[in-house]
């Protein structure tokens, strides 16, 4: 028993550094082992980290805001007895288990080392899915304040959202706010968030948090602005990354872009149909769906959109892919993340659809793990939600290939030397033009626009 340091662990994504957004901890309080301590923010996602140690907390030593490096000391835990959990794949494993009471299945987080700078969480790994470590009771009753029931994922998800749980009509069995509900509402309220416009200090994106106006804003930054009109916010967590991977794409490859407009009637019609249908009660169908197969359709006509430009030591070479990790472009309350769907050229219709559902809700909740965000292969980003028709978007650095689906709305289209209402879009995209050439990204973006307007393609 004794006191001890708990360091900020390198939470296996390679990085240096991480902000302190919570602490859900306080001094005097009594933690038990895998009680989560704080949630941090990296340049890829919101982690929870557990704590590795029983006893009372004893000094918070960095405030919330704050970014540290990995390794620095972030609280002290006195009386403090580490938890003792090998490995995976140890020799005394299964001894251990045996003996350990019934608790949560992750592996507890070992102590940072005093001496190291590479702080590791045992079980962690040096790469892939961070999760929560949370103990979770036998039972889970929905937490219900001033009339609202739900339970504390969903508020979180609320909050991120920013969701007044108030005004939400829950549609669980016993009365509850599901996630549903939530991200339902979410949808519904952005749809009237221009109507009125607001005054100065409101004028704010989703993803940066609001200062008081009444408050001077001081910094010793010399490039802060001391002007009461103007607020400096620092740039940090996945704002940096994605500033960083932005600016490096687009100085190092060669963007080309191209588009068409589609009469996307069809596709239309054909998630009408998949939304009645009993197969689907429990997926959420949107005209993304046909989008991500029409990609992965298009990706084997012309395999060269689905591959990287490599410099190595020996020379440049492209290395093209024969799998496709679809990514989707995800605006989250935090910030822009790609993460991507592994494989996604092995799922069904409905396995897709069910994979672009987790995917989102995950993203949105800011826990999306970093293997996800890794090793896409090919993006698609929905600027239709933002009822924008076309765009230029950015490649995600590491790719050839990024298309663009435009807002899908009625409009007069000539069909068999008539014109008619059709349900009209435009599909884009940015290529690499040291990886593929004129013809081949046209190519592509033409066999998109021709399974979205004859989703039937898709049957072979």
């Amino acid at each position: 028993m004794s006191d001890q340091i708990f360091h900020l662990p390198d939470v296996g994504e390679g990085l240096t550094e991480a902000e302190i957004v919570s602490w859900h901890v306080a001094p005097g309080q009594t933690v038990a082992v895998n009680d989560v301590l704080v949630e941090i923010e990296t340049a890829k996602s919101l982690v929870e980290l557990p704590s590795p140690f029983a006893g009372v907390v004893g000094d918070v030593l960095v405030a919330e805001g704050a970014t540290v490096d990995v390794g620095s000391p972030i609280i002290t835990i006195s009386g403090a007895e580490a938890a003792s959990v090998p490995a995976p794949g140890d020799p005394g494993a299964p001894a251990a288990a045996a003996a350990a009471p019934a608790a949560p299945a992750a592996p507890a987080a070992a102590p940072a080392a005093d001496e190291g700078g590479g702080s590791v969480l045992v079980g962690y790994g040096s790469a892939g899915q961070v999760s929560s470590r949370r103990r979770k009771p036998a039972v889970t009753p929905a937490a219900s304040t001033a009339g609202v029931v739900a339970k504390p994922p969903i508020r979180k998800l609320a909050r991120d959202l920013g969701v007044d749980l108030t005004a939400v009509v829950p549609s669980g069995a016993a009365g509850e706010i599901t996630r549903d509900d939530v991200v339902k509402h979410a949808s519904q309220a952005s749809v009237f968030r221009n109507i009125e416009t607001p005054e100065w200090p409101d004028v704010r994106e989703e993803t940066i948090p609001v200062a008081d106006p009444a408050e001077p804003v001081v910094s010793s930054d010399p490039a802060a602005s001391t002007d009461p009109r103007e607020e400096s916010i620092p740039v940090r967590g996945v704002r940096k990354a994605t500033a960083g991977s932005m600016v490096r794409s687009a100085y190092s490859a060669p963007h080309v872009s191209v588009w068409t407009d589609v009469d996307a009637t069809r596709t239309m019609e054909l998630v009408k149909r998949l939304k009645s249908s009993p197969d689907y009660a429990d997926v959420k169908v949107s005209p993304l769906l046909i989008m991500a197969r029409a990609v992965i359709w298009a990706v084997r006509r012309t395999p060269m959109v689905n591959a990287s430009w490599i410099d190595g030591d020996s020379g440049a070479q492209i290395n093209v892919h024969h799998f496709v990790n679809l990514g989707i472009a995800a605006a989250t309350p935090r910030g822009l993340i790609v993460p991507n769907i592994k494989d996604a050229q092995n799922l069904s219709m409905r396995e897709l659809a069910k994979a672009l559902e987790r995917l989102t809700l995950t993203a949105r909740e800011g826990k999306t793990p970093v293997a996800d965000q890794q090793q896409g292969t090919i993006t698609i980003t929905n600027i239709g939600v933002f009822g924008m028709d076309a765009g230029t978007p950015i490649i995600n650095p590491g790719e050839a290939g990024i298309v663009a689906m435009g807002t899908i709305r009625q409009k007069p289209w000539v069909v068999d030397g008539e014109v008619r209402p059709r349900f009209v879009t435009t599909v884009s995209g940015s290529f690499d033009h040291r990886v593929i050439d004129g013809d081949g990204m046209s190519r592509f973006i033409a066999d998109v626009a021709a399974v979205l307007e004859e989703p039937a393609l898709l049957v072979e």
